[in-house]
């Protein structure tokens, strides 16, 4: 089992995102790249979402060491893992508008903060294979992260399109890339780029370089993580001693 890395810098939130197709593939490697990543936040897509699979997702939080705090998501696949460095204070999962008979689409929204600084928001999004609707979904997930009001937001997940269509655009005009066209699908010979972070607000982001094995990659699922360190030094709170 690879150990965890030395404490992370005060003002460093590491924050990572993974379509992991229902833990359908090699559990034990999966854990292991999240284990190489160490995120704070982990943003998931494709989490296990039949009835009853809670305990699955909390199983793999424990596994990796995070803390998966809201099981309430209905029939969505999207749901975030936090570390204890990590204030929780609230987090959602919420539904996008579909046809009848679709496939459930959502999101989960959280706010945390890091001890010492002001609050941000993570979203986790894996926007439709409908082109016609991914547009109105990331306008509604726009509104949305407007309305908490946290100085500074991180979204990602898995967009459903190539980097530099629709709705990388329609993001883009409102949050600034940090992942860019680093190549995520398929996870054994990655061709395309469907897989994101995005940031707004005052916080800075730089790509880490980590040494994951690309054989695990390509046992773990169908997809590869994209991670980034956010700087939160502007949300320092001046307030705490």
């Amino acid at each position: 089992m690879t150990e965890r890395p030395g404490p992370r810098d005060a003002h460093t939130v590491r924050v990572a995102s993974y379509n992991v197709r229902a833990f359908k593939d090699d559990r034990e490697a999966l854990a292991e790249v999240v284990r190489r990543i160490d995120p704070d936040v982990l943003l998931l897509q494709e989490a296990p979402r039949h009835p009853g699979s809670g305990h699955r997702v909390a199983a793999f939080a424990e596994q990796v060491g995070l803390t998966w705090a809201d099981g309430r998501r209905g029939r969505m696949s999207t749901t975030l893992l936090s570390s204890l460095r990590l204030d929780l204070l609230s987090c959602e999962h919420r539904n996008l508008p579909v046809g009848r008979r679709e496939e459930p689409r959502g999101y989960a929204v959280a706010r945390l903060r890091l001890p010492g600084h002001l609050p941000f928001t993570a979203v986790s999004v894996h926007l439709s294979l409908r082109s016609a609707q991914r547009g109105p979904h990331v306008q509604q997930i726009l509104r949305d992260i407007d309305a908490i009001g946290a100085p500074a937001a991180v979204l990602g997940g898995d967009l459903n399109e190539t980097y530099g269509e629709g709705a990388w655009r329609d993001l883009a005009v409102r949050m600034r890339e940090v992942t860019g066209d680093v190549l995520t699908s398929p996870s054994g010979t990655p061709g395309k780029t469907i897989d994101g972070l995005l940031i707004s607000g005052p916080v800075g982001a730089t790509v880490p370089r980590l040494d994951l094995d690309p054989l695990q990659l390509r046992m773990t699922t169908d997809h590869r993580p994209v991670y980034v360190d956010m700087d939160l030094t502007a949300l320092a709170d001046p307030a705490t001693p």
